[in-house]
C-alpha cells in the first residue's frame, strides 16, 4: 500500500472518530479566528475545522509559521477574537516567545497554543501568563472545535434541539408525509416536545396532512427576521398534539417566496433552542436557502422511489452533502413507495449500492392507508397503529434519535446503475 493511501486510511478512521464527537458541540458564534501553525500535521485539522457546518459563522484563516510569525504580523495588523500558536519550543523558550506576542497583541484576544511537550509545569505557567487552552499535538479536527467552543460557548446555556432535515429526491416522493409521521412519532413515543417546520411557504402540505388552518405561521418569521426570538416563535406555533407544534406554511401564491441564502437560519436556531427535536420539511428545490438548510441540519433524510431519476438525483444529492458536511455521517436514505404494482423498479439493493447507503427504512406502497390518512388529516400511526409501515416508520424514529441502528438487509444483484445513467446522458 503506497504512503497517500495509508495517509488516506488514516484521514477516514479520524474522521469516523470525529462524528460523534463533533454531534456533541454546539455551533460557534460569529468570531475571527487565525492561526499559526508550523506543521502541516496540525494545520490540515485546523483547516478541516473551518469546513465544518459548526464554524459556519466563524472566520477563519490558516498561516504557515509559529510564535515569531505571529509577533511579525500582530505587528501591523489587528487581533482576531481568537489566536491558535503551535510551536515546537521547549516549554521556557516558548513561555519566553509568547511575552514577546503578548507585546502586539489586544488583551481581549483569546489564545489557544497547540505544542508538542506534555508539561505540567508548562501548562500551569500558560494558564498563569492568560493562555485559555494548552493542547498537546497531535490534534483532530474534532478536538480544534471542541476547545473553541469551550471557550465561546456559554457551559450554562440551555441544550441546543436536534434538527432533521427531510428532503424528496424527485417530486412526489412522499418526502413531507415521511417528514410530518416522523415528526409525530417522536413525539408521540417518547414525549419528546417536536416542532415541525414546513419551509415550503408555496405548496407545504403539513396543515392539511395536520388538519390545522393557523392564521400565523413561517411566514410571519421569515418576512420579519428582527422580530424573532422564543416569544415570538412561540405565538407562531400551532399544537397539533400534546408534544407536536407545528410551524406552518402559508401554501398560497399570493406573494413569490426568493430569498437569501441564510433566511431560515435565525428561525431554526431560535426553534432549536424551545424544543428537542426540529423536523425541517425541505421541499424538493436547489436555491441557495436549500442548500444552506442541508448544509448546516443535524441530520438529513433523503426520501426516493426505486427509480432511475431518483437514484441519479439521489447520488447527486449524496455527493454534494458530502462536499457540504465533510465532517458529519451521510445522509439516511429512506426508500418509498416500493412494490407498487405493473411499475418497473430497482431493486433495493442496486438502488443502494451505488449511493454507499443502507436504507433505513423502505416503505411498501399502500395507497389505502397513505391516502386514508392524508385525507382525514391524520397521522399513519393514529389511522393503524399496528400497520407494518406504522412500524417501519417508528424503527426510522428511534434510529434519527440515536435509540437504535440500521437493521442491516440483505442487498439484491449488483446492477450497474451508475452505468445506466451514464448511458442515459
Amino acid at each position: 500500500m503506497t504512503n497517500l493511501a495509508i495517509q488516506g486510511d488514516e484521514q477516514d478512521a479520524a474522521a469516523e472518530t470525529d462524528f460523534a464527537a463533533l454531534a456533541q458541540l454546539r455551533p460557534v458564534p460569529r468570531i475571527s479566528i487565525q492561526a499559526f501553525c508550523e506543521t502541516e500535521s496540525v494545520a490540515i485539522p485546523i483547516e478541516r475545522a473551518g469546513d465544518d457546518r459548526r464554524m459556519a459563522k466563524a472566520h477563519l484563516k490558516v498561516h504557515m509559521g509559529g510564535v515569531a510569525t505571529a509577533v511579525e504580523f500582530y505587528q501591523t495588523a489587528p487581533t482576531p477574537n481568537l489566536i491558535i500558536i503551535e510551536s515546537r519550543q521547549e516549554p521556557r523558550q516558548l513561555i519566553e516567545s509568547l511575552r514577546q506576542l503578548a507585546e502586539v497583541c489586544d488583551p481581549s484576544s483569546k489564545v489557544v497554543i497547540i505544542g508538542h511537550y506534555n508539561d505540567v509545569w508548562l501548562y500551569r505557567e500558560l494558564t498563569r501568563s492568560g493562555v485559555s487552552e494548552y493542547v498537546v499535538a497531535p490534534i483532530s479536527m474534532a478536538d480544534i472545535v471542541s476547545v473553541i467552543t469551550s471557550i465561546f460557548v456559554d457551559p450554562e446555556a440551555e441544550p441546543v434541539g436536534k434538527s432533521i432535515a427531510f428532503v424528496g429526491a424527485k417530486g412526489g416522493v412522499g418526502s413531507s408525509t415521511i417528514a410530518h409521521n416522523v415528526g409525530w412519532t417522536i413525539s408521540n413515543l417518547f414525549s419528546n416536545e417536536v416542532v415541525v417546520a414546513d419551509l415550503d411557504l408555496a405548496f407545504g402540505t403539513a396543515n392539511i396532512n395536520f388538519d390545522q388552518d393557523p392564521t400565523q405561521g413561517i411566514a410571519e418569521a421569515v418576512f420579519a427576521p428582527d422580530r424573532i426570538d422564543e416569544v415570538y416563535l412561540d405565538r407562531l406555533l400551532a399544537q397539533c398534539a400534546e408534544h407536536l407544534s407545528l410551524l406552518a406554511a402559508p401554501s398560497t401564491l399570493d406573494r413569490v417566496y426568493d430569498f437569501d441564502p441564510e433566511a431560515f437560519s435565525q428561525i431554526i436556531d431560535t426553534a432549536q433552542r424551545t424544543a428537542p427535536v426540529v423536523v425541517l420539511d425541505v421541499p424538493h428545490i436547489w436555491t441557495g436557502w436549500s442548500k444552506s438548510v442541508l448544509a448546516n441540519a443535524d441530520e438529513v433524510v433523503i426520501t426516493a422511489t426505486p427509480e432511475l431519476a431518483n437514484l441519479r438525483n439521489s447520488k447527486n444529492l449524496v455527493d454534494m452533502l458530502k462536499k457540504l458536511r465533510p465532517n458529519d455521517p451521510p445522509p439516511r436514505l429512506v426508500i418509498n413507495q416500493a412494490g407498487m404494482a405493473k411499475r418497473p423498479e430497482i431493486a433495493i439493493g442496486d438502488f443502494a449500492e451505488p449511493l454507499g447507503l443502507e436504507p433505513a427504512a423502505v416503505l411498501p406502497f399502500d395507497p389505502q392507508l397513505f391516502g386514508n390518512a392524508a385525507n382525514n388529516g391524520r397521522m399513519l400511526g393514529e389511522m393503524d397503529a399496528q400497520h407494518a409501515v406504522v412500524q417501519t416508520i417508528n424503527e426510522l424514529a428511534h434510529v434519527l434519535t440515536g435509540r437504535s441502528e440500521i437493521k442491516s438487509r440483505k442487498k439484491g444483484g449488483l446492477g450497474s446503475m451508475l452505468g445506466m445513467l451514464k448511458r442515459k446522458k
